[in-house]
């Protein structure tokens, strides 16, 4: 979802694409010469990983998703907007953990995911905490720009009839900053499951491209579910009481 919906801005050659060309030093131009030929790679990429699912394309998901998220800061735009992209580079790290159950071998890159993983202990361990680690920073990225009132997010809040845009985003910025600090100290599935809903409901109402937002957002929603799924499966050991002191 993260690389054709991202593919397809480039293959619709979106305006803001060019600042983000700019940071490298690509003008104007050959930016727009460039955008479809990116999208297309971004498309068949995520094709690759549909059809022939190799760790390659699962790791390249991670530095090109790490890449186009730090473009935005680098760019002039708030920090949020690289957190607030965690799952772009967070959810196929995640999946490379959950499929990596011991040392590299030759030829690993290459090799395809396993459908039924069978990750120990150790391994599962780390793919909870890159799970939680992950939805905290998306959940923090989108609150934080809520508060400072994003104007894409009170477009949003305005064509969906609130009157008062900015407060709602203040209420909704308090609640995502609450929810990720939940999902870091103590994730709970009934409350993983109602944040995944608020999430796939929130990106469904940007003023322009609606479908294709939605779409590039898949890793924020896949790693919210991949951490339920993995808390029933798989959940936190409970906390031990403290043993008292023999007198």
């Amino acid at each position: 979802m993260c690389f054709i919906g991202h593919g397809a801005f480039g293959i619709i050659t979106r305006p803001i694409w060019c600042n983000y060309f700019a940071v490298a030093g690509i003008g104007h131009d050959l930016a727009y010469r460039l955008m479809p030929l990116v999208g297309t790679m971004d498309i068949l990429c995520g094709l690759v990983l549909l059809v022939v699912p190799i760790r390659a394309a699962v790791a390249w998901l991670v530095i090109w998703g790490l890449i186009t998220a730090s473009m935005r800061p680098l760019s002039g735009e708030p920090f949020a907007e690289m957190i607030e992209r965690a799952g772009n580079f967070g959810a196929p790290l995640a999946l490379l953990l959950l499929s990596q159950t011991g040392a590299p071998k030759k030829g690993w890159l290459l090799s395809k995911l396993s459908a039924q993983p069978e990750p120990d202990a150790r391994h599962m361990r780390h793919v909870l905490l890159c799970l939680r680690i992950v939805v905290f920073l998306l959940l923090v990225g989108h609150g934080w720009l809520n508060l400072i009132e994003k104007k894409g997010l009170l477009a949003q809040y305005q064509s969906l009839g609130f009157s008062n845009p900015a407060k709602v985003a203040q209420i909704a910025g308090i609640f995502e900053l609450v929810a990720a600090l939940a999902v870091l100290v103590k994730p709970v599935r009934p409350l993983l499951l109602a944040f995944f809903i608020w999430k796939m409901g929130t990106e469904l109402f940007y003023p322009k491209w609606e479908i294709f937002e939605w779409i590039e957002r898949g890793g924020s929603y896949g790693c919210i579910l991949a951490l339920w799924i993995a808390l029933g499966k798989f959940p936190l050991p409970a906390a031990q009481p403290k043993s008292k002191l023999a007198i």
